[in-house]
């Protein structure tokens, strides 16, 4: 039986929350500014990201130096940005600066928020007969390459005993999987947050297993080398960090208003996106970047190079900056508890 085809007017708004995807898309350069004085920081940032929820909690009021932002459909395309001294700051998933040191980019990790991977999943149809990972043995998955998905998805079957080759892998970016998946032409679907969110909102699908326990939960704000040495904006990175650092602890006593803006500011529909808010968004909280987080994402680097996909042997240390960790807690610390849906 053919599983119900999603409108085409549902993915569009999807196509823009690919935080962890690959792919290359330019970037939307906004003409409005925030703040005010003589510096200015160029931010990297994705529908719903940085601006939205520095803006909804309030965190763009009083800047000394003027913001100017550049909107991207993903993390690979930003980081390209943020290689290109394009920008000189921008948040993206736990995967892009893998396959960005991979290519010697000119990237550095600055910050970091850990969560819960419980919106990090792999999907199957309701109607599927598939009910462990196991199973996916020469089953068809559709998954984003490069993205922290791609990485869930090798690792979740290494668990199970299985490897990239045991399955017919799909390379493909959410919209284009979406409707592979609800059109029944893959068995699987690798993905995240809010996704995830809208496939068990709308029951057209289930979950088969999620990347908690499987993957580390990292998110980052990653800078330019460049801006780096500049003491100006140095000093201006540092400020809004700690901005947005305030930001996404807002979130948490304001998930419901949170998510209202998020819907409006993405195309999400609202309960989408408060399942997100509530499964993904408000298990976050802001981790230093230690040695702990350093060796969690060079076994992400070692598995990608085990299957030829980064070229020679990275150093992840490399592509790090400890001097804005403050009093932040360690990466180890365990995320605040999700609520689910």
């Amino acid at each position: 039986m053919r599983r119900r085809l999603v409108p085409a007017a549902l993915l569009l708004p999807f196509a823009l929350l690919v935080t962890a995807c690959g792919g290359n898309s330019a970037a939307e350069t906004s003409t409005d500014t925030d703040g005010q004085g003589s510096l200015t920081l160029d931010v990297g940032d994705q529908k719903g990201g940085s601006e939205a929820v520095l803006r909804a909690a309030g965190e763009l009021k009083n800047l000394d130096y003027k913001i100017k932002w550049s909107t991207f459909s993903s993390g690979p395309p930003l980081l390209e940005a943020v290689n290109a001294g394009a920008v000189d700051i921008g948040g993206v998933g736990n995967t892009p600066p893998v396959f960005a040191a991979g290519a010697g980019s000119k990237i550095t990790v600055v910050a970091a928020w850990h969560g819960t991977s419980k919106g990090d999943t792999i999907l199957v149809p309701n109607d599927s007969k598939l009910t462990g990972t196991a199973q996916l043995k020469g089953r068809s998955v559709a998954v984003a390459q490069g993205s922290s998905a791609h990485y869930q998805l090798v690792a979740s079957l290494k668990k199970a005993g299985l490897s990239l080759a045991d399955v017919k892998v799909r390379y493909l970016q959410p919209a284009d999987a979406l409707a592979a998946f609800t059109s029944g032409r893959v068995d699987a679907w690798a993905v995240w947050d809010p996704y995830t969110s809208q496939v068990l909102k709308a029951r057209q699908g289930r979950v088969l297993t999620t990347g908690d326990g499987i993957t580390n939960g990292l998110t980052f704000q990653v800078a330019a080398p460049s801006a780096l040495k500049d003491r100006k904006k140095a000093a201006a990175i540092k400020d809004y960090l700690e901005r947005l650092r305030r930001a996404y602890a807002w979130v948490y006593s304001h998930e419901e208003e949170w998510a209202r803006v998020w819907a409006k500011d993405t195309g999400l529909p609202e309960d989408v996106a408060l399942a997100a808010v509530r499964r993904t968004y408000t298990t976050r909280i802001a981790v230093a970047v230690d040695k702990p987080l350093i060796a969690s994402e060079q076994r992400i680097v070692d598995t990608f190079a085990e299957l030829k996909l980064i070229p020679g042997k990275v150093d992840f240390a490399d592509f790090t900056d400890t001097r804005f960790n403050g009093g932040l807690p360690p990466s180890t610390t365990t995320p605040r508890p999700s609520e689910g849906s």
